[in-house]
């Protein structure tokens, strides 16, 4: 990893794109955790792996019948859930605007 440290400029973009409002509390809390959290996953890339170990996100192998092949298939009837949107403009459902995006 290249990052050792987030900084607080990185910090307060990162927080500012999330659209988070933090008190000063939360925001030292959070700083601190994201920055422990980035030291353990440097931390856990410095462990040697023997060659030929494959990464995963757990060490179970999956077992029982294997994943349903996706098969995208139209819903019918789309007017009956538009319909049942609080708002609806020209056919589409509409949604308020998020805080901050430009």
């Amino acid at each position: 990893m290249t990052t050792k440290r987030i900084s607080p400029e990185l910090f307060e973009k990162l927080v500012s794109l999330a659209a988070l409002e933090l008190t000063t509390e939360e925001s030292t809390y959070l700083f601190e955790e994201m920055n422990h959290q980035l030291a353990s996953v440097e931390a856990l890339s410095q462990i040697p792996l023997p060659e030929g170990v494959e990464p995963s996100l757990h060490g179970l192998e999956p077992t029982g019948s294997p994943a349903r092949v996706d098969q995208w298939q139209p819903f019918p009837n789309p007017e009956a859930i538009i319909a049942l949107a609080p708002e609806i403009e020209d056919g589409m459902i509409t949604v308020p605007d998020v805080k901050g995006a430009k």
